[in-house]
């Protein structure tokens, strides 16, 4: 094919809203090279799945496409009938969702799913239909694929769910593929395992792929080349490699500023301050202007064209600054904002968790008899020290959040030991629990569902001080109200909105304001970050930091993401199927892990700069209701022995504040001792 395999002018996608017409799309230009992986990139609401929906001609009911032309090859599909897109939609432009629990039909299993598009764009008898759907299972990495023909989506994990969603996309050999956010919901494991599937797929079928995301190291994992979108608009396109290296427009090296690292520990997160504009008022001038540090006034009164950089053709920005030529970075070009070192002191211990178990019932059967357990937790122990941050890293279903309401005894632990200050959690009665509950607060994963939205932000931060017997009065505590808000980052105003009114990080620091209402010494974080921008996600992990610097409180934060763990952690404890499997520094756990399993979880980390060679894990995380013998981890170890089978290895000292789980350091502990 001469030419590009998809390009855009000009695309205009406005919605019909109660505030007015939003221009979600305004003016997207860009095409797409046969082979070529093309990113697309910004925040949430900046347009880049709108613009994806465009291209198929998928959009919601309140939406329509207003101008513009979408070219697939030498045809534009803004101008086919529906029936003429229908045969082009999936046959020549296929697109994997975000959601695949969403995406996919629950009433039907998986294998027919995937026959039902080589039946609407290939036909074929019904054997051969089956045939070509089977190869399709296995090519895309699903094993015992037969078997899995006939299972529905909610038999498959995510990672399975993903790759029958790539099966059925690339089930008649698209031109084009587009992905939006095909790993955001998924582990970093298996986020490796699905990006590794569509480059390859990608390089034997030689089609064009247009990936939407918001992770940067993804897209340097990936592409060749990125847009970068605000406010409906392109503001930056370059090489992924040029666009990393020296990001042009403000917006970009923000974005770039705000990925937590190592590198960035003693410093503050460059937040891009406000939000992003509503698209249903005109612009007189620059989108990004009322966020912008370096805005001139000519930025307010002014539209930026899209103009390729004096001396490099391939690099658009839209900016009035670069008119005059690029900017050239001087020494680190992301640290735009500085703090003092975070306090590195070590206090009392605060929480002790000495083998702490928590098993869930399996009851079948009319009488519903118990016939097993779900160990979702299975002898954890760890110890947090005042003032210090300890990470609980691992997969989806390793137990890492169930741990933590155990810690806070919002689950019954089946076993095991919990002291706070030295007190046994476990031998309080219920008032005394109740009265010690102002010390341990937690802060959940989705601010939306755990926030009451009948309430208003000043009763859901006044609820927990009434219950605990925080503040002598009403006035009092509404001078608190205030106060935290203030501490917080919001405005005395939001005290009288609703959680709808607000976007996904203020949510969040209401939810932290509503934690640190009651003064605790202990907050446990439950993937406080996970749903949210790389942008909101530094300014929460600033917050984090700065309370816990001036108030000398203690966090347990539960990730998945080794990049906050990176910036935000003292020590970190990796955890497998219910145990702990590593444990030690963040220093010392991420710059040279020892256990096998992490290991492979920090070999899957999309980075900037590249990384370590992916180590691919056999099979899938087994069931936490038949765990296997001996360590846990042995079915799917590269480095497993026969004994790894045999018994459940114990902590292997490594150091004062090491402890690794692996009978391959066993030897070397007894040397040294």
């Amino acid at each position: 094919m001469s030419g590009p395999a998809l390009a855009l002018e000009r695309l205009v996608t406005r919605i019909d809203t109660p505030q007015g017409e939003l221009r979600a799309v305004d003016g997207v230009d860009f095409e797409i090279l046969p082979g070529e992986c093309f990113a697309l990139v910004g925040e949430s609401g900046c347009g880049k799945t709108m613009a994806a929906l465009s291209i198929l001609r998928l959009l919601p009911e309140a939406a329509r496409i207003d101008y513009g032309r979408v070219w697939l090859g030498g045809q534009d599909l803004l101008a086919l009938p529906e029936g003429a897109m229908r045969a082009v939609r999936g046959r020549r432009i296929a697109m994997v969702f975000q959601e695949p629990a969403t995406a996919l039909n629950p009433v039907l299993s998986v294998g027919r799913q995937v026959a039902e598009v080589i039946e609407r764009h290939a036909p074929a008898p019904a054997g051969e239909v089956r045939r070509r759907a089977l190869e399709l299972l296995e090519a895309v990495g699903i094993p015992d694929a037969a078997r899995r023909f006939e299972e529905y989506p909610f038999q498959l994990s995510g990672g399975l769910k993903q790759r029958v969603m790539i099966a059925a996309a690339l089930a008649v050999d698209p031109e084009v593929l587009v992905a939006d956010e095909p790993t955001t919901a998924l582990d970093v494991t298996l986020q490796a395992q699905i990006l590794e599937l569509l480059q390859r797929l990608q390089a034997e079928r030689g089609m064009a792929l247009l990936l939407i995301t918001h992770d940067l190291g993804i897209v340097a994992r990936m592409a060749q080349r990125v847009a970068v979108m605000y406010a409906g608009e392109i503001v930056e396109l370059a090489p992924v490699g040029e666009l990393l290296r020296a990001p042009q427009h403000p917006y970009s090296q923000k974005l770039l500023a705000a990925l937590p690292t190592t590198e960035k520990r003693h410093q503050d997160l460059a937040a891009i301050p406000g939000q992003v504009p509503a698209l249903t008022r005109d612009f007189a001038g620059c989108r990004f202007v009322e966020r912008c540090e370096h805005a001139l006034e000519r930025c307010r009164r002014q539209v930026p064209e899209l103009i390729a950089l004096p001396g490099a053709a391939q690099r658009l920005v839209r900016c009035h600054l670069r008119e005059a030529g690029p900017w050239v970075p001087t020494g680190d070009a992301t640290v735009l904002a500085r703090s003092e070192p975070q306090a590195g002191r070590e206090g009392a211990v605060l929480l002790e968790v000495e083998d702490l178990e928590v098993h869930f019932p399996i009851r079948r059967g009319v009488l519903k008899r118990t016939v097993g357990h779900v160990r979702a937790v299975d002898g954890l122990t760890l110890a947090i020290r005042e003032g210090r941050t300890l990470a609980l890293v691992g997969e989806s279903g390793c137990g890492k959040t169930t741990a933590g309401k155990a810690i806070l005894r919002l689950i019954a632990p089946t076993a095991g030991r919990v002291r706070f200050r030295g007190e046994d959690l476990g031998a309080l009665s219920a008032a005394g629990l109740r009265e010690r509950r102002r010390w341990m607060q937690i802060v959940f994963q989705d601010p939306y569902a755990s926030l009451n939205p009948r309430l208003r932000v000043a009763e859901i931060l006044a609820e927990g001080m009434r219950a605990l017997g925080v503040g002598a009065s009403e006035a009092e505590r509404g001078r608190r109200i205030d106060a935290l808000l203030e501490q917080v980052g919001l405005a005395r105003e939001a005290r009288l909105r609703y959680p709808h009114e607000f976007s996904g990080g203020q949510r969040q620091r209401i939810a932290i304001a509503r934690a640190l209402a009651v003064e605790p010494r202990l907050i446990v974080c439950d993937e406080p970050t996970s749903a949210l921008d790389v942008s909101v996600q530094a300014q929460i992990l600033n917050l984090l930091r700065e309370l816990q610097r001036r108030l000398g409180i203690a966090y347990l934060f539960i990730t998945h993401n080794l990049g906050v763990v990176e910036y935000l952690a003292h020590e970190v404890a990796v955890m497998y199927l219910g145990r702990i499997v590593e444990r030690g520094s963040v220093q010392e756990v991420l710059a040279d892990p020892k256990h096998p399993y992490t290991e492979a979880l920090l070999s899957a980390v999309p980075r900037l700069e590249g990384g370590r060679d992916i180590i691919r894990l056999a099979g899938e995380l087994p069931s936490p209701a038949h765990p296997p013998a001996g360590c846990h981890f042995h079915p799917r170890c590269p480095k497993a022995r026969p004994e790894c089978a045999r018994a459940w290895p114990q902590a292997v000292p490594l150091g004062a504040t090491r402890t690794v789980n692996c009978v391959l350091y066993r030897s070397s502990a007894a040397a040294s001792s």
